[in-house]
């Protein structure tokens, strides 16, 4: 029989004593109790204790918490004595601490050079202003190739979709437009739009580089902030075997206002080709009448950082050698371009309230005794390129054949009350109709992802979890279209996004945070308690990656 909803947080244990130069976390209350009960605590106590992490994590202390920082190692330390304050065990061996060398890795800008070449004159382009070269992925050297464009480029068999269909990449730069058709579902064309399965089709078509167009109808932040993030370290991992193979000499990023030069003298203005996208119309595909020519010189130094990992093991024997998966990036991008004269980006909303709230959960269940074991993970290097998920997915403490779930927390955003949320992957595994129950059981509305081409779907560590055939959702606070709620979310992303506005003096519904806290505690109880483990529904795409693992 299915236990009753947790709802009020469980089992308040003493917190460690506070670190110096940052808040210290909130006195610890007495224990809960279950859901209707009289002598259950109040909201406040829950929502005060949630707040007085993420106060310690996006503290100015920390620095921004980037990536093998010192801010970031202050913060592994803080969550792993939580952890094991909450009687939850060390999940990575012996100790809370998955360790991983990295790479960094950067451009040096003054000796990188981009230029467009037509009828033989050479016009320069201003690095940052018209646009970015990419730290992620090309090489040191030299690239002079023709540019074409390939619509969104994108090549989907499942959907009957192949921008590469019939165009001569070989020894060229491929041009495409961010975004996809509607009539391709949101997570397919997500998957397909992230950089190792671009980055497969680009070289099958024989291509040496790509130059990435933002779509302004779909902007998340103004070119501004992408040119400053130019400047900050990418990263790999010291271990090659680790590393997703990009093989792609250039990689560019253009600003959306200084487009239009790639397609002067050409059959279709970049206005045109935006119209087109924007009607949900086919794209053309054809060469440009020009060339890029590039240079591009990185520098690279060692890195080492940590996921931290903690175990509670289950309570039926069972079941307890499955494993649910809560997860957490705990880094952020540190310290950078200032803006306003701000350089410190705190990252409060991205992502200490997500960590905040696995460490509640991890309370929550703590007491409640699920039937199967929970690992709680606080993850590194998620700015990075899903480094510290992708780590752990690969080298899992336990059997990942194991592994029955994934819950994930990327900045689950509580900018306004909770009475609606949004589960990325809803619609790929039984994981969508157990939130769709727990939801409602909570007086909370499930809703769709109301911007699927923002591929949330895989930029965040749940996708590193999908690819090993786990099933996971990832969330955020929902909104109906046309409200205040969505005005103000998307003012969120314009104005605080990766901005060193996103800190603790922000407009934050502590209370909503509280309430998804609960709601999360019980999303996870219901599902390491149910008889059977999720699974892929029969028509997602995404069954195919548990096709090689025994499960």
């Amino acid at each position: 029989m299915p236990r009753p909803l947790l709802l009020p947080v469980l089992a308040l244990l003493a917190s460690p004593a506070a670190h110096a130069g940052a808040p210290a976390p909130a006195p610890v209350a007495q224990a809960s109790a279950p859901a209707g009960r009289a002598d259950a605590p109040p909201l406040k106590v829950e929502t005060e204790r949630w707040w007085a992490h993420v106060r310690f994590l996006a503290s100015d202390a920390l620095q921004g918490r980037d990536t093998g920082t010192e801010g970031h190692r202050k913060a592994a330390a803080y969550v792993a004595e939580q952890l094991a304050a909450l009687g939850v065990k060390p999940g990575a061996g012996d100790s809370y601490l998955q360790e991983m060398e990295l790479v960094s890795r950067r451009l040096v800008e003054e000796r990188s050079r981009l230029a467009l070449v037509r009828d033989g004159k050479q016009t320069p382009l201003v690095i940052g202003k018209d646009a970015v070269i990419s730290t992620r992925a090309g090489e040191t050297g030299e690239v002079d190739a023709p540019l074409v464009f390939i619509g969104h480029g994108l090549s989907i068999p499942e959907a009957g979709h192949d921008d590469f269909a019939g165009v001569d990449l070989q020894g060229k730069i491929a041009v495409f437009l961010n975004g996809g058709p509607s009539t391709i579902p949101g997570p397919l064309r997500a998957h397909h739009s992230s950089s190792v399965e671009r980055a497969k089709a680009l070289k099958k078509a024989g291509a040496i580089g790509f130059v990435t167009l933002q779509n302004p109808k779909h902007l998340e932040v103004p070119w501004s902030r992408v040119a400053g993030a130019r400047k900050k370290a990418a990263m790999q991992f010291a271990d090659p075997a680790l590393n997703d193979d990009h093989g792609m000499k250039l990689a560019v990023v253009f600003n959306a206002e200084r487009t239009q030069q790639l397609f002067d003298g050409g059959p279709h203005t970049f206005k045109d080709l935006l119209a087109l996208a924007d009607s949900d119309k086919p794209l053309p595909r054809y060469e440009l009448p020009l060339r890029l020519k590039a240079r591009a010189e990185f520098v690279t130094a060692p890195v080492k950082s940590v996921n931290v990992v903690g175990l509670l093991p289950g309570s039926d024997p069972a079941l307890a050698r499955e494993y649910v998966v809560l997860s957490a990036h705990l880094d952020h991008v540190g310290v950078g371009e200032p803006v306003k004269g701000d350089g410190l980006y705190n990252g409060a909303m991205d992502n200490a309230t997500g960590v905040a709230a696995v460490l509640e959960v991890a309370r929550a269940l703590q007491a409640a005794k699920p039937k199967r074991s929970v690992l709680f993970a606080l993850v590194t290097g998620e700015e990075k390129g899903l480094l510290g998920s992708k780590y752990l997915a690969a080298r899992p403490p336990v059997p990942t054949e194991h592994l029955v779930a994934n819950f994930n927390l990327d900045m689950f955003l509580p900018l306004f009350p909770f009475t609606r949320v949004v589960g990325y992957g809803q619609d790929e595994s039984t994981l969508g109709a157990a939130l769709a129950r727990v939801a409602t059981a909570h007086g909370v509305k499930p809703l769709g992802d109301p911007e699927p081409n923002q591929m949330r779907f895989i930029r965040s560590d749940q996708y590193s979890f999908i690819l090993k055939g786990v099933p996971a959702l990832s969330f955020k606070f929902g909104f109906d279209k046309g409200t205040r709620e969505e005005t103000v979310y998307k003012t969120w992303y314009r104005e605080r996004y990766h901005a060193p506005s996103d800190d603790l003096a922000q407009p934050i519904d502590r209370e909503g945070a509280a309430k998804f806290v609960r709601l999360l505690a019980d999303l996870t109880l219901s599902v390491a308690d149910a008889p059977e483990r999720p699974r892929w529904n029969a028509d997602s795409f995404f069954r195919r990656f548990d096709a090689g693992v025994k499960r």
